[in-house]
């Protein structure tokens, strides 16, 4: 399976780029940074600490797009830290940063592989994948499918009290997304805000006594201090790495086929994941919406991987 991944690192991206890369059914042809979390220039570093942390430093990292398409950027350092992986304390990146542009290094490689060979895996604000859509709108027909994490319904928001982050920081970029008829898989809050990271799971991290195994035990760590504060919930839902167990096992996860649009105009409700899941509207639909998951499952396959480092 060849995919893209398009972070914006985050301790939860980290794990899913972690995952990722242990997995042997996955070819990572490269990640593209994208502003979100924190800045750019520290997405695009922590991209490639998360690299060298696996061991992978042949992964090319690409630096995208510094700001949304028409707002100005908005950032998590109160979620994730100044870094933007605070918790473990990770060397300075050595592998360099790639020369292309994040949208180009997308756009020249779906023209390069074969048409539907390619999935594109999105973790934060979807400016990048958006960007390349409109600068080479040949390439939609060449993607076998968007995987991403964002949105909410049942779940609302996370960042406003209607909207997710990664699309409430550029909803423009998602609305392009969601209109793009490429095949999507969306991963919102509603499924992964059962993937919690529990005391027993944040243990069985550590437990595997490696660098990476630690260094993931004290990203859930930090990341835990706000999810409990802000939602009272036993451990902090770990989001991002749905996204690749999806990949792997999508058995795992149950949705529904349903028609999403996004909210670009409204004040009040910007960012909103407008999701037909009780299908009360005659739009078609254009994305598998998760709703649930096994949680067991998922972490099993979680720390089985980790553990292969």
């Amino acid at each position: 399976m060849k995919i893209i991944i398009d972070t914006d690192p985050g301790q939860d991206d980290a794990v899913a780029i972690l995952l990722a890369l242990a997995s042997p059914e996955i070819e990572v042809l490269g990640i593209t940074a994208v502003a979100g979390n924190v800045p750019l220039e520290l997405t695009a570093k922590n991209a490639r600490i998360v690299c060298e942390l696996a061991g992978r430093t042949e992964v090319p990292v690409f630096a995208g797009c510094a700001a949304p398409l028409m707002r100005p950027l908005v950032t998590a350092e109160h979620v994730h830290g100044r870094t933007g992986l605070d918790g473990p304390v990770l060397p300075d990146p050595q592998m360099p940063l790639q020369d292309a542009h994040a949208v180009d290094f997308i756009i020249d490689t779906l023209r390069a592989e074969g048409p539907g060979s390619v999935t594109i895996c999105p973790l934060g604000p979807l400016t990048n994948i958006a960007m390349a859509l409109k600068k080479a709108p040949d390439i939609a027909d060449r993607i076998a499918r968007i995987v991403l994490m964002g949105g909410a319904y049942f779940e609302v928001g996370n960042i406003t009290p209607a909207a997710e982050f990664n699309i409430y920081v550029d909803p423009e970029a998602a609305d392009i997304v969601m209109k793009s008829g490429v095949p999507l898989t969306i991963l919102p809050l509603d499924v992964t805000h059962k993937a919690l990271v529990t005391k027993e799971r944040n243990d069985a991290f550590r437990a595997l006594g490696t660098p990476v195994g630690i260094a993931v035990a004290e990203m859930t760590d930090f990341f835990e201090r706000f999810d409990r504060e802000k939602y009272g919930s036993h451990g902090a839902p770990l989001h991002d790495p749905t996204v690749i167990a999806w990949l792997l096992n999508p058995d795992l996860f149950t949705g529904r086929e349903i028609n999403v649009e996004i909210e670009t105009r409204s004040d009040l409700t910007r960012g909103m994941t407008v999701a037909d899941w009780w299908r009360v509207t005659e739009r078609a639909p254009n994305a598998l919406f998760i709703g649930d998951l096994d949680a067991e499952g998922f972490f099993g396959l979680l720390t089985e991987r980790l553990a292969r480092y």
